[in-house]
């Protein structure tokens, strides 16, 4: 017999309402840095101890920092009525992702580190954001990472009356392909230093910019929205990456 339940998924323990999406966003830290762990250990780091660590402390604040601006960004009229504890609270990966990048090649150019970095972070990126979606579709339109409204066969109840597309679930298919191609690339081992992170990063602001089209966005400027207009300037920031990917060199 199969476990049912609904959407939004808030299951009640010892007389305690469950936030599932809050405790997956935490195994999402948890898992994604053990996993790190785990692959660093295994493989051979380039990059000294000390200035990883730098490195992990520039990717947090810059992640902290972005998230939330750009959260705040995605409806400022909204998130200004709502004060500050709102603003503080709001955060999108996008932001943090690409806040992270900045503040990793901020601290490195500060340090002096020549390296490549970001290729020990891509699994558990992938990683974390799989568990983390899982939290955002459980959570259903309690969280705005629900889609339109939509009479498509993939269209599911996710905390109102109406069939929409669970574009949560669409990341998380999107993300295991990825995963699985990432995995692929490093067996064959034939990528520059860095080239992983970077195919992580122009994928999946890629895939991000075109799953807006499938969000309720309220808040738009000539027709996209802040996460789109992020994603824009993350291919900009990769030009030379995406122009030598293109030409096969």
């Amino acid at each position: 017999m199969f476990l049912s339940f609904s959407i939004p998924y808030e299951p009640i323990l010892f007389g305690i309402e469950i936030n599932m999406h809050l405790i997956l966003e935490y195994l999402a830290f948890i898992i994604g840095f053990q996993y790190y762990r785990f692959l660093r250990k295994r493989g051979s780091d380039l990059i000294s101890s000390t200035n990883r660590l730098s490195i992990i402390i520039g990717a947090i604040f810059g992640a902290l920092f972005l998230s939330r601006f750009i959260a705040f960004l995605e409806n400022p009229v909204l998130h200004y009525n709502q004060g500050w504890l709102s603003i503080l609270n709001n955060k999108t990966i996008m932001g943090g992702l690409f806040g992270g990048l900045l503040g990793v090649e901020l601290i490195k150019k500060y340090i002096g580190e020549k390296k490549s970095s970001g290729d020990l972070f891509t699994l558990p990126i992938i990683v974390g954001l799989i568990i983390g979606r899982l939290g955002c579709f459980l959570a259903g339109t309690n969280e705005f990472t629900y889609g339109i409204v939509t009479n498509s066969f993939l269209g599911m109840y996710l905390g109102d009356e109406y069939l929409r597309h669970p574009i949560a679930l669409y990341e998380i298919v999107f993300l295991f392909l990825l995963f699985g191609f990432i995995k692929y690339l490093i067996k064959k081992n034939t990528l520059e230093n860095g080239m992983l992170f970077k195919i992580f990063m122009i994928s999946y602001f890629v895939f991000r910019f075109c799953i807006e089209y499938l969000k309720p966005n309220s808040f738009l400027v000539l027709g996209l929205s802040t996460i789109q207009y992020l994603c824009i300037i993350c291919m900009f920031y990769y030009t030379k990456t995406i122009k030598s990917i293109l030409s096969f060199k």
